[in-house]
């Protein structure tokens, strides 16, 4: 059995079959759409650059997030700075990093940063797939590659059923 690719087969198949069909059309409306009080979002500053919510220890409960946060966190946090720290020169971190302030902008850095990790991913062996991925994942530096990429696939699979949802409900006229 080949791992890599089995690894890379889940994820090419949820992709190519679950999500990125489901984003189509995806409109700045339904991207900022705030379904409950205090969502999470993607915010303009001052500046005209835009940030996401974010805070640590997350609250409990967790706030309510909008497609926009989702959609970032998945495209920046999941993909663009593990694909970054792994694959390419580390320079995206969580305070590099561009958010971005509209749907298609999002749609294009998500896509960009997918297949930047699955390249990456791409270029692995057994060997690689058995070692521990370093500091650049914390406390989990000592997990190996494989584990880390069966939490992405995991992540893109949550994040993105929720985002389905999310147009789901904005679709049906769903209103706090």
């Amino acid at each position: 059995m080949r791992w890599r690719d089995e690894l890379l087969g889940q994820l090419d198949f949820y992709w190519e079959h679950s999500l990125w069909p489901r984003l189509g059309g995806l409109t700045d409306a339904e991207y900022f759409w705030e379904p409950a009080k205090d969502c999470w979002s993607v915010r303009e500053q001052g500046d005209g650059s835009f940030l996401i919510d974010w805070q640590w220890p997350t609250p409990e409960p967790p706030p309510v997030t909008t497609i926009a946060w989702r959609l970032s966190h998945v495209a920046v946090q999941v993909f663009g700075i593990r694909a970054s720290s792994h694959f390419g020169d580390g320079s995206l971190t969580i305070t590099s990093a561009t958010w971005p302030g509209s749907a298609d902008s999002a749609l294009t850095m998500l896509e960009t940063n997918y297949r930047a990790w699955r390249e990456g991913v791409l270029g692995l062996d057994d060997a690689a797939l058995d070692r521990p991925v370093g500091e650049a994942e914390g406390p989990w530096a000592e997990h190996s590659f494989a584990t880390l990429i069966l939490h992405i696939n995991r992540e893109l699979m949550h994040h993105g059923a929720e985002i389905a949802l999310l147009r789901d409900l904005y679709r049906a006229g769903f209103s706090s």
